[in-house]
């Protein structure tokens, strides 16, 4: 099923989360307060009093042009007509009471009419009105006031920002997806009709409850979506709210979990909360066993957050019932460490498994994608289907906007059968890389690659030809010789994994035979086929020691239920497994080497079209194994923007067209 929508539905987010506190920014503000109110309230060095004057003493100083300016205030505790009288001299002449000289002076007592006119003549003075206690009292604590009010401000912006307010930290981080924009539907989702046929008596249900409930039947609380990544859990669930028409909330695992103690549990309440005030709804929690896997499990124990607000979600999945209409659908890629009380009968009561789409659930897929793409006539999804077994469908919505995006840059104005071959080789097998490299490292390549789809082409029956052989480096590997089984693989049989053991070695008995000498090529091989040779003999039973699994605990020691692990053979047992898997390989290399040794001119005349043509097709190969030669012509690769004559574009596109039909990807490309 695609996990991409074909029209990108424009929904109304509410309750988006803000960004995170930055600790840095809140250290910034309290230095700068601090240094604020230290420059307010501290004063450097010794401060030198005013001297005391008398009144007349001021007139006199004023009169002989000695004051350079002054402040008549009034002083209401003297009583009528006193005042006070500061100000600063032209020059310091006079001594204080500590014997230093000072530039100020101060003086308090009566002031007649005649003293006051005395000094208004010199223009020295200005006069200031009384003042209250409360004026004064205003004119100090007003400073502090609009400091303390500045920092507040920025201090709640600081936390509406790092957790919506101290009031709001711990409510949901739900997004709600409203209905008034345009909706995904059942129509939008395809290759998984079994899980559409689970959901759609939950659909049933909130349109009309009560056509469950007269019968007394009880709907599930809670549906539990399993699979691998890339088929579609999200889109399936957004289509159930679609569908039935309610609101759709969605949140992450992941935003249940804080480092601050029992915000989890706070937002997962709310979000019920939530949930129940716009009941009818759907409340999908994405990657649920971020906050559900199992307690105390794991190397250390658990973590006492996680644990809490797990502890919360399993008390309100039992404190509500389905009759509210409040669905709960959870999505999850690991099923095997989630916490067995998350999962009884009453909470995820029910699990519904989107596995890999089939050959005609990826058709489906690909019809859905292709609505907005313009495919040229020659373009067959149903070819293209049966070409990617084991493709989800996030890879095959990615495999037709490669398409698309090599069709652009090849100024086509439709995409052609080539394009959609090379993007599913890209996104397959990796882009082309155009290395440099000798004629030696060519020759070497190009031996390794025959010897591969030389034993392919002896020892299939049919089952997965030879698609391509290429020495173009892809991805990691100089060349790759590519499989495409005719249809899905569901079981492995004994006789093909042996066959897969022989081809895999076939590319280092190749250069051995031919180089006189072995390279670092076969590594990805080797890895390769000790796996598939173990498997054989741990876990499938294809060896002489029996039907018994071997296998033990491989499970991490931070995600499994035990802390310990414990070996399940004895020394003696391990030594007889080793021993098996060395004798499966052993055999199937002297198998290889003798279907090599006999078909040495096919060898050679694949090696020679290698290295001339770069890139043959899996028939070439037959050809060569058949009739010592190549009868078809071969196809030429375009690349960027190189022109391209009419028939020479023919010519090409219709081998590359064909290709298609071979089937699906290769399990990996051979590095050589």
């Amino acid at each position: 099923m695609p996990d991409l929508e074909t029209k990108k539905p424009r929904r109304q987010l509410k309750n988006i989360p803000p960004e995170r506190f930055q600790p840095k920014v809140l250290i910034f503000w309290v230095a700068l307060a601090v240094a604020v109110v230290a420059l307010l309230f501290w004063s450097p060095g010794i401060t030198v009093s005013p001297a005391s004057l008398t009144v007349y003493e001021v007139v006199q100083h004023a009169e002989s042009q000695n004051i350079k300016k002054g402040m008549i205030q009034p002083d209401p505790s003297g009583g009528r007509d006193w005042a006070i009288i500061t100000g600063e001299l032209n020059s310091p002449s006079l001594v204080n009471e500590r014997g230093m000289k000072t530039a100020s002076f101060r003086a308090a007592g009566r002031l007649t009419d005649s003293n006051m006119e005395r000094l208004q003549k010199t223009n020295k003075f200005d006069e200031r009105q009384m003042t209250t206690v409360f004026t004064q009292l205003a004119l100090s604590v007003l400073p502090v006031l609009i400091i303390i009010g500045f920092l507040y401000f920025l201090f709640s912006r600081q936390l509406r920002q790092a957790g919506r307010g101290a009031l709001n930290f711990g409510k949901s981080r739900a997004k709600l997806l409203t209905r008034d924009r345009e909706k995904i539907t059942f129509g939008d989702v395809a290759g998984c009709d079994e899980a559409k046929e689970e959901v759609s008596e939950v659909v049933e249900f909130l349109k009309d409850p009560k056509k469950f409930t007269k019968m007394g039947g009880r709907i599930p609380k809670g549906i539990l979506m399993v699979g691998p990544p890339g088929t579609g859990k999200t889109l399936l669930a957004k289509a159930v709210a679609g569908e039935a028409d309610v609101p759709f909330f969605s949140i992450s695992g992941s935003d249940f979990v804080e480092m601050f103690v029992g915000v989890g549990a706070s937002r997962v309440r709310d979000m019920f909360e939530q949930g129940r005030k716009s009941a009818p709804c759907l409340i999908f929690i994405d990657e649920i066993d971020a906050v559900g896997r199992q307690r105390g499990a794991g190397l250390g124990g658990g973590n006492d957050e996680r644990e809490q607000t797990l502890n919360s979600l399993l008390v309100e999945m039992d404190g509500f019932d389905t009759t509210e209409g409040v669905i709960i659908i959870a999505a999850t890629n690991r099923p095997d460490v989630l916490d067995s009380a998350l999962l009884r009968p009453g909470r995820f009561d029910r699990q519904i498994y989107v596995d890999l789409p089939d050959m005609i659930g990826r058709e489906q897929i690909l019809r859905v994608h292709a609505r907005k793409l313009s495919l040229g006539d020659n373009v067959d999804l149903g070819v293209i289907a049966r070409g990617t077994p084991g493709l989800s469908g996030a890879e095959l919505a990615n495999l037709l906007n490669e398409a698309a995006l090599l069709a652009a840059r090849r100024n086509r104005k439709k995409i052609d059968a080539a394009d959609v071959e090379d993007a599913r080789e890209k996104v397959q097998f990796g882009r082309e890389r155009r290395r440099l490299m000798d004629d030696e490292e060519k020759k070497l390549t190009a031996y390794h690659e025959a010897g591969h789809a030389l034993i392919q082409g002896v020892l299939d029956d049919g089952h997965m030809p030879v698609h391509k052989v290429t020495i173009i480096p892809r991805g990691r590997s100089l060349g790759s010789t590519m499989f495409i089984p005719k249809k899905d693989v569901l079981t492995q049989a004994m006789k093909r994994m042996l066959n897969q053991i022989a081809m895999g070695l076939g590319g280092r008995i190749a250069e051995e035979l031919v180089m006189g000498d072995i390279s670092s090529g076969a590594a990805g091989d080797i890895i390769q086929i000790t796996a598939i040779a173990r498997h054989m003999v741990c876990d499938w039973g294809m060896s002489p020691l029996g039907p018994i699994a071997y296998g033990g605990n491989h499970d991490t020691v931070f995600l499994g239920r035990d802390i310990t692990r414990t070996e399940n053979v004895s020394e003696e047992t391990a030594r007889r497994i080793d021993v098996e898997i060395q004798r499966i390989i052993s055999e199937q290399y002297e198998r290889a080497k003798i279907i090599i040794s006999e078909r040495r001119p096919a060898l050679d005349k694949i090696a020679e079209a290698l290295l001339e043509h770069e890139t043959i097709e899996g028939r070439h190969v037959l050809e060569i194994l058949e009739f010592g030669e190549i009868r078809s012509p071969i196809a030429v690769a375009f690349f960027g923007k190189l022109t391209e004559k009419p028939e020479e574009k023919k010519a090409a596109d219709k081998p590359a067209a064909e290709g298609l039909g071979a089937g699906g990807p290769a399990p990996a490309p051979t590095p050589a």
